[in-house]
């Protein structure tokens, strides 16, 4: 009676951290929510179960939460650094082929951080 769908962990009492949210995967913590929403949607779940379930959920939104801000900080710090290699490629074979694009623009007047666009 203490286990939620998603994965059969405990989701039992104020210690339900202890069961270890930032132990599950993304995926596995994303499945054990949505189990706690679908119980809550079908309005079939035990007034005991109540708080311990509404606290587990937010346990799982805060740590999802926290996965995707370091996720998206990361990201942010290594796109420059890919568009840094990129450009020194392109100045690398410019410097190969007579350093000039085809209509006539060097690297800098290209673009220069174009390379980024749609990665959000």
């Amino acid at each position: 009676m203490a286990t939620t769908r998603g994965g059969g962990k405990s989701a039992t009492g104020a210690g339900s951290d202890a069961t270890g949210v930032g132990d599950l995967s993304y995926s596995e913590a994303g499945a054990e929510l949505d189990a706690i929403i679908e119980e809550f949607e079908t309005g079939v779940i035990d007034v005991d179960r109540l708080v311990d379930q509404l606290q587990r959920a937010t346990e799982i939104v805060d740590e999802l939460d926290r996965r995707l801000r370091r996720t998206r900080m990361q990201v942010e710090e290594l796109v420059p650094r890919l568009e840094a290699i990129g450009q020194r490629d392109v100045s690398d074979e410019d410097a190969d082929d007579g350093g000039t694009e085809p209509d006539g623009a060097g690297p800098a007047e290209a673009g220069g951080g174009e390379t980024s666009q749609g990665l959000f």
